[in-house]
């Protein structure tokens, strides 16, 4: 796979389907010329830090066996206080020739509860101004509170699945009120709470002066 990215990013004119996939082998290709694009390449590279947490201990001179090894004291530290080096990726698993065409390295932290409100709530197609649309769809409102954001976050950090997780946090937390909602009419608007977030509780159903309590048992009505 690499060796097939370095003539595309060094540059040159890549013939590319214009629908995409294999299953149309004989249709015309569009020619690309990539001369002029500017590549990013960026991933996770989950396990990097040991990597790094290595070298580090080499170039401090630490010995890792032996009756004389050095105990790892930079546990709690940060570990990418220091860039990550061409030799770090290499090591990782990448190839020299595709290390050097991708000349500028930047080392980014990993997202915390604050970016990741930021995710859920700002961008012009947020996730929850997405779900919103979709209750809104049947005449429903629908409300999470700040601290049910913070701990929609807050649950991605502990499962360590990042931005990625939040969709499938947001849908385990929404799906019994999407399945619920569309067959009651008398609902108007829908709560949700940190303690729904984490399953100690229920979103609300709401309407005009009453409240409609969802129970994972069942629907029971209050005045």
């Amino acid at each position: 796979m690499q060796q097939a990215l370095l003539k595309i990013i060094e540059g040159t004119t890549a013939s590319v389907p214009p629908g995409g996939g294999r299953k149309h082998p004989h249709q015309e290709f569009l020619e690309i010329d990539t001369t002029n694009i500017l590549f990013i390449a960026a991933g996770a590279f989950s396990g990097i830090e040991e990597i790094v947490r290595q070298r580090r201990r080499r170039e401090a001179g630490a010995q890792n066996v032996g009756f004389g090894a050095t105990l790892a004291k930079d546990q709690g530290e940060d570990v990418f206080a220091t860039p990550v080096r061409p030799e770090d990726l290499h090591k990782f698993g990448l190839i020299p020739e595709f290390i050097g065409r991708l000349p500028v390295i930047a080392t980014v932290h990993d997202l915390g509860v604050e970016e990741l409100v930021r995710v859920l709530t700002e961008p012009k197609n947020a996730l929850l101004t997405q779900y919103k649309y979709l209750f809104s769809l049947d005449g429903v409102e629908l409300e999470l509170t700040d601290e049910a954001i913070r701990a929609i976050a807050s649950l991605a950090l502990e499962r360590k699945t990042g931005a990625r997780g939040l969709t499938s946090i947001v849908e385990e937390v929404l799906g019994q009120a999407m399945f619920e909602v569309p067959s009651m009419p008398e609902v108007g608007r829908v709560v949700v709470d940190a303690d729904a977030v984490r399953g100690t509780g229920s979103p609300r159903y709401e309407r005009g002066s009453g409240t409609l309590s969802a129970t994972s048992k069942g629907r029971t009505r209050t005045a």
